[in-house]
């Protein structure tokens, strides 16, 4: 038996859901790929397929293999191309997670730039603002706010994404403006629901005096973008990267609340699996967005204790 071909029928059949779909993919017949993965399963002495007349599921067993035979696949397409010129390397698809709100907000025009620069890449490009595992589906690379304590990944940190709290002129006009962190239990609140200091509201004082304050949310919402909007309506207060709120700042449209005292910045990181080779496409795309962040003045120094 071709031990690589049994893997590479046995992962496009799981792929597109039937043998014969996988034989057509790989070009050879229905009865070719079914013999390989009967093969695959008789040397290993495990079923890894359960087959009906409409699909094939995974056992157990075949979960676990299916990693291994995904990430052995992946390894020989990356050794294959590490040899081959730069334009070669710089072609295929490459699958990115990005955090929702910060994408919409600033990073479709890095990706655009990006794209145009190497035509032959295909961009799989994954938003969400919730918990994404990079390993189970199967991102190249992820960026990720916050602390990663995974050591299944490979962190690269980017730099100190600078936060600030903000509200509309209207709002503040009507409700007050608070002049100590103690002041905001009194009043609306727009919290970003995977916020890792969940209620409490940390501040550090120009002088490093340090304290968190519990507040009672009005509206939760796992969306920075939306958050933005509530705030742009007068509906509270809310948390905000600075250097994304900027614009609305300068245009009137926001007002930074407590000035004098500072949120903590959080640490942003391109993550990707560590259990695979780094292809020149993911160290590009990672050493690109680098630079695009320093030319936007997205960090802050790092002098202040982070979140």
């Amino acid at each position: 038996m071709d031990k690589l071909s049994a893997l590479s029928s046995f992962v496009q059949s799981v792929k597109l859901g039937s043998f014969s779909a996988a034989a057509k993919h790989l070009g050879v017949s229905q009865p070719a790929v079914s013999q390989q993965i009967r093969g695959l399963e008789e040397e290993l002495g495990a079923r890894l397929l359960n087959r009906t007349t409409r699909q094939l599921r995974l056992t157990e067993a075949g979960e676990r293999y299916h990693s291994y035979a995904n990430d052995i696949l992946d390894r020989l397409t990356e050794a294959d191309r590490s040899v081959q010129s730069e334009d070669a390397q710089m072609s295929g698809p490459l699958s990115i997670g990005l955090p929702l709100g910060f994408a919409e907000s600033v990073l479709s025009e890095f990706l655009i730039q990006f794209k145009k620069e190497h035509p032959c890449l295909v961009l799989d490009v994954s938003l969400s603002d919730l918990f994404v595992d990079v390993i189970q589906e199967r991102l190249d690379i992820a960026i990720r706010m916050g602390e990663i304590k995974d050591d299944r990944l490979i962190v690269r940190k980017l730099g100190m994404a600078q936060r600030c709290l903000v509200a509309s002129p209207c709002y503040l006009d009507s409700r007050g403006r608070p002049q100590h962190p103690s002041d905001l239990p009194d009043h609306d609140y727009l919290l970003y629901r995977n916020i890792s200091t969940g209620d409490r509201v940390p501040f550090i004082s120009t002088i490093g005096e340090k304290l968190s304050v519990q507040v009672t949310p009005t509206m939760l919402v796992n969306n920075t973008s939306t958050l933005r909007q509530a705030a742009l309506a007068g509906l509270g207060i809310t948390l905000a990267n600075r250097w994304l709120i900027d614009p609305f700042i300068r245009s009137g449209e926001l007002e930074l609340v407590l000035p004098n005292w500072q949120y903590p910045p959080h640490p942003i990181h391109a993550v990707y699996p560590s259990n695979r080779f780094i292809p020149l496409k993911v160290r590009r795309f990672v050493d690109k967005l680098q630079v695009f962040f320093d030319q936007k003045g997205a960090f802050a120094s790092e002098t202040v204790a982070a979140e």
